[in-house]
């Protein structure tokens, strides 16, 4: 690996991409946390939960539903899918015309309010791009296929309520400090979160070991060791556990801002304590997303690369490569790069908590809720 850490490579993306910006390390902090959600993001695409995701939709708290807060990622039941073959006969598939041809193949849209999201405009495509809501459905919509004059579309409906949610934290470091200056209030934020979505809560005793809580519709509870309980509610089909629940994970970066070689800070504890599953991304995880990918690509992956720059710079006119905006050959080559080095790229991550977890039970367990019954759990 040519760069040994993330700072190293902030200051390589500062000389070749962000040379042009005013806070140029900032400018790059910025890239590199984007970086982080589109690794999360294809991660998740790879492991099959393509039509389960939506981006930045608020999270209801549990029994406050009042309060919401945009998730990056959340997995949401499949409600009803079909799918839809259009003429690609402009540069731009508007949600209104993709909505027009479900009407005339009589798909039932009754109760669902239009969004203005183009699904593609001008090579750009819109990630788990939504093209209709109403009170307890999303309709979204994905590209299946393109042959050059046609399009299959998939077309799926998804529950509000998720079963999953996603989160990225990463804070840079500024020159000559030891840590960002709002990296705990960002630990915060994603603690709070954390900790108000789901109907399993977490309390500890006086001793610090953590418990889990579970409250049913008819006011008793179940309490048990936490991550024993919240096996049990993955495993389960009982409805009264799993229509609440909600699996959070985080994903968080940068070893010199949340631990030291020597031990863990502050943040890292809240947020570990917090989230049901904690990820670390690795400083030689996201090295080697940039250079394979955006700094030294080969031949057939150079339109990341070119994506990434055009987006990057002093002129750039529109941003095609975030977690909602995806050059469209970008993504296809993202998706066929995740799916030939998943191994190597689920390598890239370390679990922080559950202690003593493998990547591979997270990827069972939202395998296990994905193909629930959630529309019998749920009514």
């Amino acid at each position: 690996m040519a760069y040994q850490s993330v700072d190293k490579l902030q200051k390589a993306l500062v000389k070749n991409v962000f040379h042009y910006a005013k806070d140029s390390k900032k400018a790059a902090g910025r890239a590199l946390g984007t970086l982080v959600e589109i690794i999360t993001y294809y991660l998740a695409k790879t492991w099959g939960l393509n039509n389960q995701i939506s981006i930045e939709k608020g999270l209801e708290e549990y029994g406050n539903p009042d309060i919401t807060h945009n998730v990056e990622f959340s997995l949401h039941p499949i409600v009803r899918s079909s799918f839809l073959t259009i003429e690609k006969t402009t540069a731009t598939i508007t949600a209104s015309h993709i909505l027009k041809e479900l009407e005339k193949k009589k798909y039932n849209l009754k109760g669902f309010a239009t969004k203005n999201n183009p699904l593609l405009k001008d090579g750009v495509l819109r990630n788990a791009c939504t093209i209709g809501m109403d009170t307890d459905r999303f309709l979204l919509c994905s590209i299946k296929s393109d042959n050059g004059k046609k399009l299959v579309l998939h077309i799926f409906e998804q529950s509000h309520k998720p079963y999953a949610v996603f989160e990225c934290k990463r804070v840079g470091v500024e020159e000559g400090m030891k840590k960002g200056p709002q990296t705990i209030e960002k630990a915060k934020q994603g603690a709070y979160v954390a900790r108000t979505a789901s109907s399993l809560q977490k309390i500890r005793n006086e001793s610090g070991e953590l418990y889990g809580i579970i409250y049913k519709s008819d006011g008793t509870y179940i309490i048990k060791p936490f991550v024993q309980l919240m096996e049990e509610v993955i495993a389960s089909n009982d409805k009264e556990l799993l229509r609440r629940f909600i699996l959070t994970v985080g994903v968080v970066s940068n070893h010199g801002n949340w631990f030291t070689s020597a031990n863990q800070n502050k943040e890292l504890k809240v947020l570990a304590q917090s989230y049901d599953w904690l990820l670390f991304l690795t400083d030689k995880g996201l090295a080697q997303f940039i250079e394979k990918l955006l700094f030294k690509p080969s031949k057939k992956y150079q339109p990341i690369r070119d994506a990434f720059i055009s987006s990057y710079t002093a002129t750039k006119k529109k941003n095609q490569f975030t977690k909602v905006q995806m050059n469209i050959e970008a993504d296809k080559l993202l998706l066929e790069y995740f799916r030939k080095n998943i191994k190597t790229i689920e390598g890239w991550f370390n679990i922080i908590s559950p202690n003593g977890k493998k990547l591979v039970t997270l990827q069972k367990e939202l395998d296990e809720l994905k193909n629930k019954n959630w529309t019998d759990i749920l009514k």
